[in-house]
């Protein structure tokens, strides 16, 4: 989208060093030798960083308040992100990371309803929307003021509930639903569009009634002006497109589909906390 309107810069450098925080807490709950999906998580940080910590509004303190946003990660696999920033807002300890699909662990390789501050399972990709949905209408229904974010992946598009779930958010007019894609171009086998090819997602959404904009995915002011602005459209559903990078801030990951789904190993992830702290 075209920015309209300046962004302090003291807002600006806060939620940069969220995103950093949440990049090096991916990092910690991947771990050594252990698989997990570092390149969708990498690719997403800087907007759950900004919906957590500028836009949402929840606290730690008050886990399950009604009048709380709630916010969905759809292509779960990447829930790495949301744990890093669940940690740094204080849903858990940070120490709890290293302990991400451990057995018995409240954090596991996608996100569970028994972790502190997740409001939905997802992994089964393609279901977010459709639970966004219905928190929306819950909403709408209760008279609260309430938002729901849900997070998508580009991949994730090529499910047909996707799209269900999207005539359904205009039919009902859910303006309090914001759908945001992190399209990084890239998913398990390779590059989306020689996968499964989705052109024009913007004009898709819009064509299914939505209000859409078009970022870039880490520039943080870009991403901050969108979210605001999908919060003041009226009468219909928001769809944010990112565009972003797999794997962004690690540099030997980025735009690699080998670390859709991969480990690291003591050296991987020493280079891969110097990368992301040189950002």
């Amino acid at each position: 989208m075209k920015r309209r309107r300046v962004v302090d810069n003291d807002l600006l450098n806060y939620l940069k060093e969220k995103a950093r925080s949440v990049r090096l807490g991916v990092i910690d709950a991947l771990g050594v030798g252990n698989r997990g999906h570092l390149g969708g998580s990498m690719s997403c940080a800087d907007i759950v960083a900004a919906l957590y910590f500028y836009k949402m509004r929840r606290s730690s303190d008050k886990v399950n308040d009604p009048n709380r946003d709630r916010f969905i990660m759809s292509k779960g696999h990447s829930v790495l992100a949301q744990y890093a920033a669940l940690a740094e807002a204080g849903f858990f300890d940070k120490d709890v990371l290293s302990t991400t699909k451990s057995l018995g662990s409240i954090l596991q390789g996608h996100p569970e309803r028994t972790t502190p501050g997740v409001e939905a399972n997802t992994g089964s990709l393609g279901q977010g929307l459709s639970i966004g949905v219905g928190m929306a209408l819950a909403g709408k229904a209760d008279d609260r003021d309430y938002r729901i974010y849900v997070i998508l992946g580009d991949g994730e598009l090529a499910e047909g509930q996707v799209w269900e779930a999207a005539m359904a958010a205009s039919h009902y007019t859910l303006d309090n639903l914001t759908a945001i894609v992190d399209m990084n171009g890239i998913q398990a086998m390779g590059k989306t569009r020689d996968r499964y090819s989705i052109q024009n997602i913007s004009g898709r959404f819009a064509a299914f009634g939505w209000k859409t904009f078009e970022i870039d995915g880490h520039d943080m002011a870009d991403i901050i002006e969108a979210l605001d602005a999908a919060a003041s459209a009226r009468g219909l559903p928001s769809a944010i497109i990112a565009r972003t990078i797999k794997g962004k801030g690690v540099n030997f990951a980025e735009n690699k589909h080998t670390y859709h789904n991969n480990l690291l190993t003591a050296e991987d992830r020493a280079n891969a906390i110097a990368s992301v702290m040189s950002m």
